[in-house]
């Protein structure tokens, strides 16, 4: 919240590629957020309307954000005809139609079943083939945060300080399913959490 300028730090600094941290950025909470008022285009397109772009030039952005997740066919519907994987590909196209230079990411698929889960985390690996964006992702999944990373940033419990990187060595493009059940992976799982155990077992305490 602090990095996508939600909230104010108490203390310390932040850069962003070198320079100020004020880039062009967008989030996708746990909850996706649409209204419930606005059609599947229109809530994908609310980012650029408040940003004051006319409509003509609205409308080619809006479908490329749509054809990326797959909802063309669901631009005239409501959120509450949607599943809730389906509402999260709209607010993941919400998000990227601003063409944020950074994506931040709280825990988007917590509140999914398994398998629209694992479905939306093969999407947002295959947009990140396709874009390269900047993405900064918040999970308490072990699993998930090896699917999806390139580096893991594990931190202690309160402070919520960085304890330790881990570089993921898996290489693109990814099969979630396939690299699930490679030994390299089991290793990790298992390496970071003993990087976590002491700090869950101190939370709990």
């Amino acid at each position: 919240r602090i990095l996508a300028g939600l909230e104010k730090q108490s203390a310390g600094t932040i850069t962003v590629d070198s320079a100020g941290w004020r880039v062009e950025n967008a989030m996708v909470f746990q909850e996706s957020g649409l209204f419930p008022w606005m059609s599947v285009q229109e809530n994908v397109g609310f980012g650029l309307m408040t940003r004051g772009m006319p409509a003509a030039e609205r409308a080619p952005l809006v479908d490329a954000a749509m054809r990326l997740v797959g909802l063309t066919q669901f631009r005239n519907h409501f959120p509450h005809q949607l599943s809730g994987g389906m509402q999260q590909r709209v607010a993941i196209a919400r998000a990227f139609v601003t063409d944020p230079a950074v994506l931040y990411m709280d825990e988007p698929f917590a509140a999914l079943d398994a398998q629209n889960r694992t479905i939306l985390q093969e999407e947002l690996v295959r947009l990140w083939e396709t874009t390269r964006k900047t993405v900064v992702y918040i999970t308490h999944s072990i699993e998930e945060a090896l699917f999806l990373g390139d580096r893991i940033a594990i931190m202690t419990a309160h402070p919520g300080r960085i304890k330790e990187i881990i570089d993921v060595p898996f290489p693109h493009p990814r099969n979630l399913m396939e690299l699930s059940v490679t030994p390299t992976f089991g290793e990790l799982k298992l390496k970071i959490w003993r990087v976590l155990e002491e700090e869950v077992n101190r939370a709990r305490a």
